[in-house]
């Protein structure tokens, strides 16, 4: 297309968008969890062509001297040049690195896990979870599908029972004895752009290169919990509570057809 904005501008304005959908509809969602036998949990989210799979390795470690009762949960999301012509091989590009921050802001916010119940022994011992999110096809609404295949990967996780001996600094796994993580709160993720003045929810790749605003909003409980917006217009306080409103539903809709 030589014109984009027009081609975009022409669709929107008879209310629909190139791809056929609605303003306020989303593309399909599928997850498939336990998908990689070697990791410790993992799961494959699709949110329309968009790809994630996300692999949880389980290690031993010593917790920080700050938090000693608590373990760890260390995200970091890899965009490699299968996903996207934009990218080429070599160092973690800058979207990269704003998302695995995104993403761990997103988890801190939450209280997605109870950190506390990862630590064996205070200022001894502790889990440490390395979730490793990697995009195989991207097309918009990266942080939604991260988020999606974060939480389905952490709830197919199951660590095994440790016996620990502090005096003698030594430690017994049992790997039959596996127990599940406990997930306090499962924060489900949003995106929108603005394109003039309309605003359109779970954009393509397209849409969030043409838009001139984007805005991600993460609920919990039916509650607010995160909101990222980097730069572009303003949005009202009128669509904001719009978008707030359109999160609250889909995560409706994602406790009833995803299994997360």
């Amino acid at each position: 297309v030589l014109h984009t904005v027009k081609y975009y501008r022409d669709y929107l304005s008879h209310n629909i968008r190139p791809d056929g959908r609605e303003f306020d509809k989303y593309r399909p969602i599928l997850v498939n969890m336990g998908s990689v036998s070697t990791a410790d949990g993992s799961a494959i989210a699709k949110v329309g062509r968009t790809t994630v799979v996300c692999g949880v390795k389980a290690e031993l470690c010593q917790p920080k001297a700050e938090t000693a009762n608590e373990g760890f949960l260390i995200p970091n999301v890899e965009l490699p040049p299968l996903c996207s012509p934009k990218f080429r091989p070599g160092p973690p590009t800058e979207q990269a690195q704003v998302a695995t921050q995104l993403v761990a802001d997103i988890l801190k916010n939450s209280e997605c896990l109870d950190l506390k119940s990862l630590c064996i022994f205070p200022d001894k011992l502790a889990w440490c979870l390395y979730a490793d999110l990697i995009c195989l096809d991207l097309d918009g609404s990266l942080i939604d599908a991260c988020m999606i295949a974060l939480i389905a990967a952490l709830k197919s996780v199951t660590l095994p029972a440790i016996e620990y001996d502090a005096a003698l600094d030594n430690k017994q796994v049992n790997m039959k004895d596996r127990k599940p993580l406990s997930i306090t709160n499962i924060p489900s993720s949003t995106t929108f752009v603005m394109f003039d003045d309309k605003i359109l929810i779970d954009p393509t790749v397209d849409e969030e290169e043409l838009c001139t605003a984007l805005v991600t909003i993460v609920v919990k409980k039916n509650e607010l919990s995160f909101i990222h917006k980097p730069g572009g217009n303003s949005i009202t306080d009128d669509q904001l509570l719009n978008c707030v409103e359109e999160s609250k539903k889909r995560a409706e809709y994602l406790k009833l057809c995803v299994i997360i």
